[in-house]
């Protein structure tokens, strides 16, 4: 087995009762068996019972362990993007609110693609990462979105550091979830794409374009 995120050798892992999960040998991302992944007309059905409400207050405490720490390392005015901001959009809205001017893409529901010509001082990435089915061309694309200097805001849980856990890891069971990071794999994407990485807890990450 290929990884899909560094493209070298990856070995089985472990299964559960949905699917087999490869380890990389080399970046540590841990991935579901391709032959697993839903068809767009299926992922696109389990995005739709998503509840992502501008107004719900709990979500915006969620999304505000992103935003916090990110707005203190912004100046006002600056241009970004949610990447997948998915079919509420809520965290373009608590920057706006905060003076930064952001666009919101996603390839299901504000599929733009002159959105993804331009280059932005911070890109927002939430609960996102996960579903790339192929992250290595999603991640290509992510980079390239972020001016040399800026910022890339990454929300996405850890992945446990050994199988049995990871067998029996909550977040791994929803369907459209694919692709598992660890510790590991966040300091092979900084060294190969040019990033610095700050991990502030075990879902926040704050990556900074070198």
């Amino acid at each position: 087995m290929i990884c899909p995120l560094c493209e070298q050798g990856a070995a089985w892992y472990c299964e559960d009762s949905l699917r087999h999960y490869f380890r990389c040998m080399h970046c540590e991302l841990v991935f579901a068996d391709p032959g697993s992944h839903l068809s767009f007309e299926q992922e696109r059905a389990e995005y739709d019972l998503h509840e992502n409400d501008p107004s719900d207050m709990r979500y915006r405490a969620f999304l505000a362990r992103l935003a916090e720490p990110l707005l203190l390392r912004l100046a006002p005015d600056m241009q970004g993007l949610d990447f997948g901001c998915g079919p509420g959009p809520t965290l373009s809205r608590m920057l706006a609110e905060r003076g930064m001017a952001v666009d919101d893409y996603d390839p299901i529901y504000a599929a733009d693609p002159y959105l993804l010509e331009r280059q932005y001082d911070f890109v927002t990435c939430t609960e996102v990462v996960e579903h790339f089915c192929q992250p290595g061309e999603a991640w290509r694309q992510l980079v390239a979105l972020v001016r040399h200097g800026g910022w890339l805001g990454i929300m996405t849980l850890l992945a446990p550091d050994d199988a049995e856990t990871f067998s029996q890891w909550w977040y791994k069971s929803d369907p459209t979830h694919v692709s598992f990071y660890t510790a590991a794999t966040f300091d092979w994407l900084g060294e190969s794409m040019g990033f610095t990485v700050e991990m502030l807890d075990d879902r926040v990450l704050l990556m900074r374009r070198i």
